[in-house]
């Protein structure tokens, strides 16, 4: 059986196939319109102008739901872990819920307030899911050192800490860069002054997005031994 078939590993596996194809497909779309310029146009701009801000919309709108619903997942397993052999104090564990959930909704933020319609909306919600999210990750990768050896192999969390410390690291220089920009607009010119600060803040964003990506790439194999059980009570006469 795939991987991704055993347990709840199809939502992680789902996360990350839609997210990239999501940044891709909004991408070849407002390429190919004219929209925006092939080299290195910020995420956002991919999804700024009709179809493409459709697209971008809705597929953005359900990556929010599969990262809300990855991180609640992640969140019970480290919870049951916890009880099993304590490793970490569960605060630790639900602060970083807290704070993929508030990165998630300024996912749907950005998904749903255009660029240039409403800029100061829109970058508010961007730096809500680029700084929630790194500092999740961060949290993360020490919950899984913390239960290392038991819950995860050395070598799973080395690669979530160094996904961690890229981002960590573009994250920073992605909003020093774009605060010194002027002006929001899709089409830049090499000649212009604010070019070069667009050009480093839009590398950073991406590293930091595929980043995201890679990193809940790395939450399948824990996922696989997650089983989901509803039941339905009714309570009286019939």
């Amino acid at each position: 059986m795939l991987c991704f078939l055993r347990g709840m590993a199809f939502i992680p596996f789902l996360l990350v196939t839609w997210s990239s194809a999501a940044f891709i497909v909004s991408y070849v779309v407002a390429v190919l319109s004219g929209h925006v310029n092939p080299f290195l146009p910020y995420i956002s701009d991919t999804g700024t102008t009709p179809p493409e801000s459709g697209i971008f919309g809705f597929m953005i709108n359900f990556s929010a739901f599969l990262g809300a619903a990855t991180m609640y997942t992640r969140y019970k397993i480290v919870e049951k872990q916890n009880q099993t052999s304590y490793f970490s104090t569960p605060v630790f564990n639900l602060v970083s819920l807290v704070l993929g959930l508030v990165g998630c909704i300024g996912m749907g933020i950005v998904a749903n307030f255009q660029e240039l319609a409403v800029p100061v909306v829109h970058d508010g919600g961007a730096l809500l899911a680029f700084v929630c999210g790194v500092v999740y990750t961060l949290l993360q990768s020490i919950i899984s050192y913390k239960s290392c050896p038991q819950w995860n192999s050395l070598s799973t969390c080395r690669i979530r800490m160094a996904i961690s410390a890229v981002s960590s690291a573009a994250v920073i220089p992605m909003i020093a860069c774009a605060s010194l920009i002027s002006i929001t607009k899709l089409e830049w010119n090499p000649k212009e002054k604010d070019y070069v600060y667009h050009v480093v803040s839009a590398i950073c964003e991406w590293t930091v997005a595929f980043g995201f990506i890679f990193y809940f790439l790395t939450f399948i194999y824990d996922f696989q031994s997650v089983t989901l059980r509803i039941s339905t009570e009714i309570n009286g006469d019939v």
